[in-house]
């Protein structure tokens, strides 16, 4: 009985021996996963990452390729898998195969294509263009006090819409060195006896002041804000700053009478031009009676005023960039507000030769 049942024992162990036998462990069965990554070329592709993943794996096999494009998977279990290829400047792509028992899997090489390059082109309006260039133009200030604002240092400077024309004017005119100019301009004609029919003391003062201040005001909308709207003309002052002096001289005084237009094409300065002249008919209507003399001294202010500004432009051109701090050295935008003041100071100075005072 023992015998037997050492018998039937030898048995067991023996079928458990031979099922052992059938069914080889897992570690047994696994084989490896290889291949080649290559770009459009055939090239292979160095340090590409290859991620193989499995239905129902938590965690999937990574790794990179060789120098060659080369790369190799070890240890893989048998059945249906995916290959998952990204790389620096390719399109991800993906790859399955099935893996079979006692098989090693060679894939075919994997061509991965160019990535896609998306260009994102913003097209800004020139009116938001030429506004930054304001407000980079509003902070420029000569000697760091003196308004400066119709120059722009910019050769191709976005033109001015009709809002931002009337803005500088208004800015112009506002400022408080531009008040303090036409005191100081009232107060050397007032010493000077000009416009006598005004009389002195404080009533004589206040006269001069108001009226040269109207006609800075008058000239200044009509002729750098109304007209250059109309005749679509940039009352601003481009800086040349480059060539012989000479050169420089004459596109300075030039630009007293021509201009850029918005097109960005040079013309005739018709808005300084008529700016000018009705500036000085206008002021006709409030000097006294006895400075009045009709077109002439309408003329003879418009050419004070084309004057002042051909000296004021030379100013611009060889001295107040100097004196502005805040002017960028590389893409500066600032104005003419500097000449404004310059304008009023010669003007009378013009006056005074013309009086023979």
């Amino acid at each position: 009985m023992a015998g037997i049942c050492m018998a039937v024992g030898g048995v067991a162990v023996g079928a458990q021996t031979g099922a052992e036998q059938a069914t080889p462990p897992v570690a047994a069965m696994a084989r490896t996963v290889s291949g080649k990554i290559v770009d459009p070329s055939g090239v292979g592709v160095a340090g590409a990452r290859v991620k193989l993943s499995r239905a129902g794996d938590a965690a999937p096999q990574e790794t990179q390729t060789s120098d060659d494009g080369q790369f190799t998977f070890a240890r893989v279990a048998p059945g249906e898998f995916k290959l998952t290829i990204s790389a620096n400047g390719f399109a991800q792509k993906e790859f399955s195969g099935t893996l079979r028992d006692n098989e090693d899997f060679i894939a075919p090489q994997i061509a991965l294509a160019l990535a896609e390059v998306t260009t994102e082109v913003k097209v800004v309006p020139p009116q938001v263009i030429a506004e930054a260039q304001i407000k980079e133009e509003e902070k420029q200030r000569a000697l760091g006090f003196i308004p400066n604002y119709y120059v722009s240092y910019i050769p191709n400077a976005a033109p001015l819409v009709p809002r931002q024309k009337f803005e500088l004017a208004w800015k112009t005119m506002l400022d408080p060195v531009s008040f303090g100019v036409v005191g100081a301009v009232a107060g050397i004609q007032q010493a000077q006896n000009d416009f006598s029919g005004y009389g002195q003391g404080a009533q004589g003062y206040g006269k001069r002041f108001a009226a040269t201040y109207a006609e800075d005001a008058i000239g200044t909308f009509i002729g750098s804000a109304i007209l250059p709207s109309v005749f679509k003309q940039d009352p601003r002052y481009f800086y040349k700053g480059s060539g012989s002096k000479r050169s420089r001289i004459f596109y300075a005084v030039a630009n007293s009478v021509i201009c850029k237009g918005d097109n960005g094409r040079w013309q005739a300065n018709y808005s300084a031009i008529l700016g000018g002249l009705a500036a000085g008919g206008i002021s006709n209507l409030y000097y006294p009676a006895s400075d009045r003399n009709g077109a002439k001294l309408t003329f003879e202010n418009a050419l004070i005023g084309l004057g002042a500004n051909a000296a004021a432009n030379v100013l611009q051109e060889f001295v107040i960039k100097k004196l502005t701090p805040s002017a960028s050295k590389s893409d500066p935008n600032s104005g003419n507000s500097v000449t404004k003041p310059l304008n009023s100071i010669a003007r009378v100075l013009g006056k005074m030769v013309r009086e023979g005072d």
